[in-house]
């Protein structure tokens, strides 16, 4: 039987995103895998550059079991390369941190392989039970229908609606702060603080059960 792993918001932190696809592997132990990140793989963290070669290798190498969503650290970023927005703006969410991994000192300095990389994120992932995406919904529209900008940033009213969507919505976006992702009947919340010390946590989920069947975490 498959099992898919989703993997909760990386911000630069390399060495325990490597950790993580390891025990993954191993918990996997030959059955089929699909990975899904729900965004935010830079920013903040040491080694943004290394998170993003690390996961178009393992892309490479896995092709369409490899998803890898949109947060809105990368459309901040992207925000700032177009000159949509303000660098002062990305800089004071760990843009900085961002070109510092790099070796540059701006936006526009950033390899084209991993701009057009970042351009190329999709904003959501439905595999028919979870509905991935990096921050959450609006209750109050389809899943169909949905803003980009709820997708990346929402927080309220998604986080204190109760009602079923028809997916459980898999996301991230909104750290939590004992370290143990926040599962509701309607959601779950992956982002367990990995850049402020918490650790990297990855849901187990099968093809039968729409809950995940388990968590797998890095330190």
């Amino acid at each position: 039987m498959s099992l898919t792993y989703a993997i909760g918001d990386i911000h630069g932190c390399l060495d325990k995103l490597r950790r993580l696809l390891l025990r993954c592997e191993m918990h996997a132990d030959g059955r089929p895998m699909t990975f899904v990140f729900v965004g935010d793989y830079i920013d903040r963290g040491p080694q943004s550059c290394a998170v993003v070669d690390c996961l178009i290798d393992l892309k490479a190498r896995h092709g369409e079991g490899v998803v890898t969503l949109m947060g809105n650290h990368e459309a901040m970023a992207l925000a700032a390369i177009d000159g949509r927005s303000p660098t002062r703006l990305w800089f004071a969410q760990g843009g900085l941190a961002t070109l510092k991994s790099y070796g540059v000192a701006e936006p526009s300095e950033l390899p084209g392989a991993h701009v057009d990389w970042l351009r190329a994120l999709p904003l959501s992932h439905d595999d028919g039970r979870r509905f991935f995406v990096h921050a959450g919904v609006n209750p109050g529209m389809p899943l169909e229908a949905q803003a980009a900008t709820d997708l990346l940033w929402i927080r309220e009213p998604f986080l204190s609606h109760q009602a079923d969507y028809g997916r459980l919505i898999v996301h991230g976006h909104t750290p939590v702060v004992d370290g143990v992702p926040d599962l509701r009947s309607n959601r779950l919340n992956l982002d367990t603080g990995a850049v402020f010390g918490g650790p990297l946590t990855a849901a187990v989920f099968d093809a039968v059960e729409t809950q995940p069947i388990g968590f797998l975490q890095a330190e």
